[in-house]
């Protein structure tokens, strides 16, 4: 019972560190040690589709009428969650990427909740240590296809906004069907990376995903 206890136990980090791996197997994590990794199903011109394993983030709730300021309060309150405010007391390496779960139906001139995600390492997707901050929180995404339009530059409100509805535009155009409740805006570099930045929209994918050779 003990060897198949420790057998398990094996297979489940073994597991997590296969879905958050070394940033060397992907191209756009270039600043930390470890990233999310994914199978790619299908591309085309617009966008592609890929495949996520369910794996659990660190995440923070901020109300506000902009992104940009509630991205910049959250992220903030999660940087010093993984920089030991934690009941542990221990530093957790910074993964990649960062998201912002967006709202879809917002009102005109009314706030939005914004919730802004961190990968936690692969060390610590089983038992993370709990936060010291009741506004830090534990999610987990499910076992997951997604449509993804990467972009360049900065991730503001603005561009986000832009490449969601350009990644919608061609989605609908295919009569592919999604969650049209809420998106994430995803980031991949910090703040001091100023040349080949990468972002990117996602949307999940519901029913089979649909990838046509772009016209």
């Amino acid at each position: 019972m003990v060897y198949f206890s420790a057998l398990v136990g094996l297979l489940l980090v073994l597991t997590a560190e296969a879905r958050v791996g070394n940033s060397s197997e992907s191209r756009f994590c270039t600043e930390s040690k470890e990233c999310l990794l994914y199978d790619l199903v299908c591309k085309n011109d617009d966008y592609e589709v890929r495949h996520y394993d369910s794996v659990k983030w660190v995440s923070t709730d901020e109300e506000c009428y902009f992104m940009d300021k509630a991205t910049y309060t959250a992220f903030r309150r999660l940087f010093k969650y993984i920089t030991g405010s934690n009941k542990a007391g221990v530093n957790i390496d910074m993964t990649a990427p960062v998201t912002v779960k967006i709202e879809e139906k917002k009102k005109m001139w009314a706030s939005s909740v914004f919730t802004i995600s961190f990968l936690l390492s692969s060390d610590h997707q089983m038992t993370p240590p709990q936060p010291t901050d009741d506004k830090v929180y534990f999610t987990e995404t499910p076992d997951m296809n997604v449509y993804v339009r990467s972009y360049g530059g900065w991730m503001m409100s603005l561009t986000s906004s832009v490449n969601s509805m350009l990644l919608k535009r061609q989605l609908d155009k295919v009569q592919a069907t999604y969650n049209k409740d809420y998106h994430y805006a995803v980031g991949y570099d910090s703040p001091m990376k100023i040349l080949n930045r990468h972002n990117e929209v996602w949307y999940m994918v519901e029913g089979e995903p649909v990838c046509p050779t772009s016209s």
